[in-house]
């Protein structure tokens, strides 16, 4: 059985009877988990190795543990701080920056994989123009540069851990003022704009082989007036063509407002799917889960398997061993002296 192109996401600490009739489903490729999803360490993994003895090859469990307002667990796990804070040491010093930026991305995903856990969406390529309250300190800087540097120093520790990365959200989110959460976001600038800012940190990730892209939910009007997500202007010309990008897209949820434009979940699922997402995460709403995956066309894509299955972790700790070893001693104390300010933990699911 290959791995299908739907995610979705579990209601509690176990997988439920019909969850579990769910996660066979032909259609199924990955679990994405939540903070509801963690009641203790044990219960976690416990939970995820469930996940992996489910199918073969194993679904792909992810989570979006980004660090600052955007880190599902914490309880047991070092505190990540938001990316911003790397952006502030980048002004004071660049190579202490990078090094740090490599450092937290080394021990978000030895973290992670240490636990079971896949990928982690990470990390935030956005530019934080100061006006997205849902992206704002999520991303590195306002530099379209700064955050290329950092994001590359952040990939390379990810991928000694054994983690592949997910630059997330092309082509960019951070120049408006709405929450894809709640609304559809309308971004008017010229496609030239964009591509000499924006799209610039997600072309040089490409460049640097970045395994996979999660795509926005926002609608540039100058470029095409669908969503990103569904926009086969945005993955399949843009994305795929002109910049490269070979690996696995994803779409964002497809129960966010800002999808709603498209019809159904059952549109939806379809709509992403034939503009380019290799995989179309579906969470929030076990209703809009039965839609897509009774109604989907059953689609055996053996390109898309191709890009997905490198994303499966590559898992050489226990979280018992990693704790022992000199790296995450030294990584931690590292972390720790990344002054994180005081934020709201950010739960929007």
């Amino acid at each position: 059985m290959s791995l299908g192109p739907v995610m979705v996401d579990l209601q509690g600490y176990t997988i439920s009877g019909d969850e579990r009739e769910m996660l066979q489903h032909p259609l199924v490729g990955g679990v994405i988990l939540f903070t509801r999803n963690y009641q203790s360490m044990d219960q976690l993994q416990s939970l995820i190795k469930d996940i992996h003895q489910i199918r073969t090859p194993r679904l792909l469990v992810a989570v979006d543990q980004e660090g600052g307002r955007v880190q599902r667990f914490r309880e047991g796990f070092i505190r990540l701080p938001a990316l911003s804070n790397l952006g502030k040491l980048y002004k004071q010093d660049k190579k202490y920056a990078r090094s740090c930026a490599e450092t937290c991305g080394w021990l978000m995903a030895s973290e992670m994989l240490a636990i079971g856990i896949d990928i982690s969406f990470a990390p935030v390529l956005d530019l934080d123009y100061g006006v997205s309250s849902v992206i704002g300190d999520r991303a590195f800087a306002k530099s379209a540069f700064v955050v290329s540097d950092l994001a590359h120093a952040y990939i390379i520790g990810m991928r000694k851990a054994g983690m592949a990365a997910t630059g997330k959200h092309f082509p960019g989110h951070g120049a408006v003022h709405a929450d894809s959460h709640t609304d559809l976001p309308i971004d008017e600038r010229r496609f030239e704009d964009l591509q000499s800012d924006d799209m610039l940190p997600f072309e040089r990730m490409i460049h640097f082989d970045i395994a996979a892209m999660m795509m926005a939910h926002v609608v540039y009007s100058r470029v095409d007036n669908k969503p990103a997500s569904f926009s086969p202007v945005w993955i399949k010309e843009i994305l795929r063509k002109q910049i490269g990008f070979q690996g696995a897209v994803f779409s964002d949820d497809l129960t966010m407002v800002a999808a709603h434009e498209v019809g159904g979940y059952k549109e939806r699922a379809q709509q992403a799917m034939q503009a380019g997402c290799d995989m179309v995460i579906v969470c929030n709403s076990p209703d809009g889960q039965r839609e897509v995956l009774d109604n989907l066309e059953e689609l055996d894509n053996p390109v898309s398997h191709c890009r997905l299955i490198p994303l499966h972790g590559k898992f050489r700790y226990d979280l018992k061993t990693l704790q022992s070893t000199e790296q995450w001693k030294k990584a931690v104390e590292c972390v720790k002296n990344i002054e994180p300010e005081p934020l709201l933990d950010m739960d929007i699911e």
